[in-house]
């Protein structure tokens, strides 16, 4: 985490410069993994509450278009055909793929699963590059509120250090509607994958 700290530092001194560190920071956190939830805190920090979210949002959508650009083809790969060998794994794939933007959009707003792996799982479900564009809808009510807590931190060494902000109560709706959203999800996933079972067993 130091290095990631130190990326922190060095964007909030760039000046006029700032943001595009800012984004392709982002765009690299998102293809490697890293905690991009740090990026988006500081965000709120560096450059203020809307302009803060603007820029997540949009390091959000390039960062995915990356990383479904690289990970969308694997999905026809034949590591993927041999993973579909089992039927259930092959119907959930086919159940997120075909009901694709609701699914998404759910798991968009779930606090559940990281929006740096969640980026990956999706692209290799063979999910439509335009449903997936359209789901990152989802992450703006998470994107303003981390970015207003970085706003009142105001302080990147501070984020960079993990001092995390006073979690107000809009955080706690904002969690229990997440985990709303991922029961809707699962469940969602849940009828469909056995639709696409039942179907792929009356098909033999």
């Amino acid at each position: 985490m130091e290095w990631f700290a130190q990326v922190l530092v060095t964007i909030s001194s760039m000046g006029p410069w700032a943001p595009v560190l800012f984004i392709v920071a982002y765009v690299v956190a998102s293809i490697v993994l890293a905690p991009a939830f740090l990026l988006t805190v500081a965000a709120g920090a560096i450059f203020g509450l809307w302009r803060g979210t603007l820029l997540v949002l949009i390091s959000k959508v390039i960062g995915s278009s990356v990383v479904f650009g690289l990970a969308s083809p694997l999905s026809r790969s034949r590591l993927m055909r041999w993973v579909d060998r089992d039927a259930r794994v092959a119907a959930v794939r086919r159940a997120v793929a075909d009901d694709g933007l609701w699914v998404m959009f759910l798991l968009r707003l779930s606090p559940v699963v990281p929006f740096v792996l969640l980026n990956y799982g999706l692209a290799l479900s063979g999910v439509r590059y335009r449903n997936f564009l359209v789901a990152l809808v989802g992450t703006l009510p998470t994107i303003v509120m981390y970015v207003y807590y970085g706003r009142i931190v105001g302080d990147v060494a501070k984020i960079a250090a993990g001092v995390a902000p006073v979690r107000g109560p809009e955080y706690y709706v904002l969690l229990v509607g997440g985990l709303i959203a991922t029961v809707m999800a699962t469940t969602s996933i849940t009828r469909a994958s056995k639709r696409a079972f039942d179907n792929a067993r009356r098909a033999l």
